[in-house]
């Protein structure tokens, strides 16, 4: 593991950049400013090395970081319709910085602030180990929460990313990764072509504030459908009510996980170099996104300007409103357990 100096976060902390590199040439950095994956090089089909992952070149420009670039996400990913819910007969306000909802733990984000980092190698690989304690009140959630995330390169060209998280009172978490990528390199434009196969029939309706209310309906026929493999492109701009609020992509696809045990549940492939990425995860959801609102302001690492769709999300995670929303699988963490998943995203060629 090299170490860097990556800058400072807004109240002068010394934040840092740490890259680790596999035996294949795979080259991983991270900062613990918000715990963010910065870049991710990998290998095409004749050897060339690219960047997948969108993202900046320093600290200052994470300090706003509107798309999430990179980010791990909490206290609770995702949307908490009108930023209330109710946990054991009390009513909880949260942030509402999406509109009338909450989205991604509200206005203070955990990617907004500066982590531990510690370094290690296990059998896996070599280990990047960022924790973080969140006080009771945080965010308007209860409960002193202690924070692990993992991150692990291995020589199987994998990241895996292995969440830990306790607490002394009951209490809401929904933790992901917020990586945007594009098996083309990061400056390639946008990922149209490439293509996207996920393993799921069923998905969580959202309403015009990308608010699920409990309805699951079904892919097929729809443009919803990525049973068989397609390109992004294929239904993104549809006349189909859920593409038109989203302005894409960008809602829950119903997993068809077993809780505790990785799963593959989604495949990218870009065709023209051959890279090919795959995601396991043991939650019961995945945001995929496909960058509707970047739009060419947003300026990243090597100052390319990041248009509309030039990455793309595969956000694991409990489902959006979950905690409002009695029948899905709940986002609550009981006092005295531990919050345990894990999420891989492994890259090969073909």
């Amino acid at each position: 593991m090299i170490k860097a100096d990556f800058g400072k976060a807004k109240d002068g902390t010394p934040v840092s950049l740490y890259t680790v590199t596999n035996k294949n040439g795979v080259v991983a950095a991270f900062t613990d400013f918000g715990a963010i994956l910065v870049s991710l090089t990998v290998p095409d089909k004749n050897g060339g090395m690219a960047d997948v992952v969108l993202g900046y070149d320093n600290v200052e420009s994470y300090y706003d970081n509107g798309p999430n670039f990179g980010a791990t996400i909490g206290r609770h990913a995702n949307r908490i319709g009108k930023a209330t819910f109710t946990l054991n007969g009390k009513e909880y306000k949260l942030d509402l910085n999406d509109g009338n909802n909450n989205l991604h733990g509200g206005f203070n984000g955990y990617h907004k602030r500066v982590w531990n980092a510690t370094s290690y190698v296990t059998a896996a690989g070599e280990t990047m180990e960022f924790t973080y304690h969140s006080p009771d009140g945080d965010q308007g959630f209860p409960g002193n929460l202690d924070i692990s995330v993992k991150y692990t390169l291995t020589d199987d060209n994998e990241i895996v990313i292995a969440y830990d998280a306790t607490s002394d009172a009951d209490t809401v978490i929904n933790l992901t990764n917020h990586s945007y990528f594009n098996l083309a390199g990061h400056a390639s434009g946008d990922t149209l072509k490439q293509k996207v196969w996920i393993d799921s029939d069923e998905f969580t309706f959202a309403d015009e504030e990308s608010i699920p209310n409990g309805e699951i309906r079904k892919t097929a026929g729809t443009p919803m459908d990525f049973s068989v493999m397609k390109p992004i492109a294929d239904g993104i701009d549809a006349d189909y009510d859920q593409i038109v609020w989203g302005k894409g992509f960008d809602h829950n696809w119903i997993l068809k996980t077993v809780p505790g045990r990785l799963s593959l549940v989604a495949t990218m492939v870009d065709e023209e170099s051959g890279r090919a990425m795959d995601v396991y995860t043991d939650l019961p959801g995945m945001q995929f996104y496909s960058g509707n609102f970047l739009d060419g302001t947003e300026i990243g690492k090597g100052g390319v300007p990041y248009i509309q769709r030039s990455g793309v999300c595969f956000e694991t995670q409990y489902y959006p409103n979950a905690i409002n929303v009695p029948e899905f699988s709940q986002p609550v963490l009981k006092a005295g357990e531990t919050y345990r998943t894990a999420t891989v995203y492994k890259f090969y060629v073909r």
